[in-house]
């Protein structure tokens, strides 16, 4: 049987939410619910490939859940942590990790360090989270939504806390699915203006400082740190500013009584969340997190499949 050729000329890449089309987007949820049913179908359907994990933050979930993923479908990965151009260039990294693995999942701080990555690898690259954007998270909450209301059109997703790449995620990929994402943010901290002008081209996006308001009948309530990866510097005061913010009781009870809690995790309890909402029965955390790996299964089944 003749070696597969690891070089796939005309990659596709997943480096932003509209990398998926919205027919690639109903595909995948339907395909990552069939794995998720009977994951032993699908157990050596990437058998021989090969995955390379590039880790330049910190991770338990998108790195647990890519190797799984991985070598649930039957292939396996290699793992390399620390950042990614400080020994060579990235597009050196790229061209060498394409001649031994088929994919690139990068988890980095700066969005151009994808974009480089794709622009010089022949094998697909995944963004397993940047400054701009978090789509494989965004995947994770969509197929969670779907499993909890069976439905993506006439419901409402408040987003609450800072304007960041999984705000940005959900808007461009909840948004085109047909929910109506509404993001609540301290004055400053709003989503990117090109990113909100580009998402509501394609949905319904609200932008607001109260709250109150994007909760008010929402489905599902989403938050997040306020202090990401890099903004260790900004913490305290990112804590004072984002104080009426938080996501506890008196807030959920402004949603629907069915609303459902979310978080990308990891959480600082007490902060951005209160224990007794993160604890509560509307917690579907932990459904999002488990999701990771089915979404991820399938977006790998699209790309090397």
């Amino acid at each position: 049987m003749a070696t597969p050729n690891l070089i796939t000329p005309r990659a596709r890449h997943l480096a932003r939410d509209l990398d998926l089309s919205r027919e690639d987007l109903a595909r995948l949820l339907d395909l990552a619910s069939q794995v998720k049913r009977t994951p032993i179908r699908f157990a050596q359907t990437l058998a021989g490939r090969y995955l390379t994990l590039l880790f330049e933050k910190p991770s338990l979930r998108t790195r647990m859940t890519f190797e799984l993923a991985i070598k649930q479908l039957g292939g396996d990965a290699v793992v390399g942590i620390g950042p990614i151009a400080e020994r060579e260039p990235v597009k050196d990294v790229a061209r060498n990790l394409d001649r031994w693995t088929h994919g690139i999942v990068a988890r980095v701080f700066s969005q151009t360090t994808i974009d480089e990555l794709t622009q010089w690898s022949n094998v697909p690259v995944i963004n397993a989270l940047s400054d701009r954007f978090h789509p494989c998270q965004a995947l994770a909450d969509v197929l969670t939504l779907k499993e909890q209301f069976g439905r993506f059109d006439n419901l409402k997703l408040a987003f609450v806390g800072d304007g960041n790449n999984v705000a940005h995620s959900l808007m461009l990929t909840a948004g085109r699915l047909g929910v109506h994402v509404a993001v609540a943010t301290p004055r400053g901290y709003e989503p990117d203006p090109a990113m909100t002008e580009e998402a509501s081209r394609l949905g319904q996006i609200t932008i607001t400082n109260d709250p109150a308001e994007a909760v008010g009948q929402a489905h599902a309530v989403y938050t997040d740190v306020w202090a990401s990866m890099g903004q260790e510097s900004e913490a305290g005061e990112r804590a004072r500013i984002f104080a009426p913010y938080q996501v506890n009781e008196a807030l959920m009870a402004q949603a629907r009584p069915d609303a459902v809690f979310m978080h990308c995790l990891p959480a600082k309890r007490s902060q951005e969340v209160t224990d007794g909402v993160m604890e509560s029965p509307a917690s579907v955390i932990f459904d999002q997190a488990e999701n990771r790996l089915h979404a991820q299964k399938a977006l790998l089944l699209m790309l090397l499949g």
